[in-house]
């Protein structure tokens, strides 16, 4: 038997298995394809206070490495998410990660809150750093701002807190550092790159949007070396990995790497078992090399610089 509880800060899960926000629809879609109670946990698609549209039409494209979208945060609100969607996720048997997304400081630290008094829920993850839409999340590029956000939320929510960050920054070190000195139990690293396509007959970019957000394996190497960075000069702020994971090697790069948790996302288009086979993957690794924790191998990995 291998030993696969990891602890976020004060959120201790199962097992470091999660899905990504966004790619995984509110779960209910899923469950005919992943036994949920399995997994360590599930992130369901980001809402904001009020419903939204999102993005026009084509917010999706193919690219060879992964995929672009501009979604921008098609979602009916938190009080449907409360009143529809909660009654089942309190009934899967796992860990719940509401993903919330504000305007403003103001309604983050309200939906936070509201949130944070819902029974069945687990953690809060803060979407600070949406790629394809403007206002609030636009301050997850500042890290006085990411600091003073989770300090706010850390006051109004007794869950825990994962602050999950954009790689469209020119150091995340310093966001992290402030979201950990501010109360985060966790950050989740990555979002999406900024990315674009073009149709170069039409002369126009194949997304309405213009530009969006790049996931799947093209991000991997990206989404790894920022684990590390982070890892390396935050010791003790536990990651929450995501960004190209679609296998249990994958995993396990991003594990001694130093994150303590994954999120398996854009995988899940193609294969909506994914996640699960991540973790099938990852408990024959474990066994196979003889480790019977999975926080052995956390933070492992050593420069070859010395």
């Amino acid at each position: 038997m291998v030993d696969l509880s990891v602890n976020l800060g004060r959120l201790t899960l199962r097992n470091p298995v999660l899905t990504a926000s966004g790619t995984f629809g509110y779960v209910r879609e899923m469950a005919g394809f992943v036994r949920l109670e399995r997994l360590g946990g599930v992130v369901p698609k980001t809402v904001t206070q009020r419903p939204r549209a999102g993005n026009p039409t084509p917010r999706t494209a193919e690219t060879r490495a992964g995929m672009l979208n501009a979604i921008g945060l098609d979602n009916d609100g938190i009080d449907h998410f409360r009143e529809h969607h909660l009654p089942y996720l309190r009934t899967i048997g796992t860990a719940v990660i509401a993903n919330i997304a504000g305007e403003d400081e103001d309604q983050f630290v309200a939906m936070a809150e509201e949130i944070g008094g819902e029974p069945g829920v687990a953690a809060v993850e803060l979407n600070v750093s949406c790629p394809n839409v403007s206002h609030g999340l636009d301050l997850g590029v500042d890290a006085a701002a990411v600091g003073r956000l989770v300090g706010r939320v850390r006051a109004a929510c007794p869950l825990p807190i994962l602050a999950k960050l954009t790689p469209n920054v020119t150091d995340i070190v310093p966001i992290a550092a402030a979201a950990a000195e501010a109360g985060a139990d966790a950050v989740t690293l990555i979002n999406t790159v900024r990315g674009m396509a073009i149709d170069w007959r039409r002369r126009r970019p194949i997304l309405a949007n213009d530009v969006g957000g790049l996931s799947g394996p093209a991000i991997k190497p990206i989404a790894l070396r920022i684990v590390w960075d982070v890892a390396r000069a935050l010791p003790g702020l536990p990651i929450v990995a995501v960004g190209g994971i679609a296998d249990a090697d994958d995993a396990m790069e991003f594990l001694v790497a130093g994150a303590s948790a994954v999120q398996v996302g854009t995988a899940t288009f193609y294969n909506p078992r994914a996640a699960e086979d991540v973790l099938d993957g990852m408990i024959r690794h474990l066994h196979d090399a003889g480790i019977p924790t999975v926080g052995e191998i956390i933070g492992t990995a050593r420069s070859n610089r010395g």
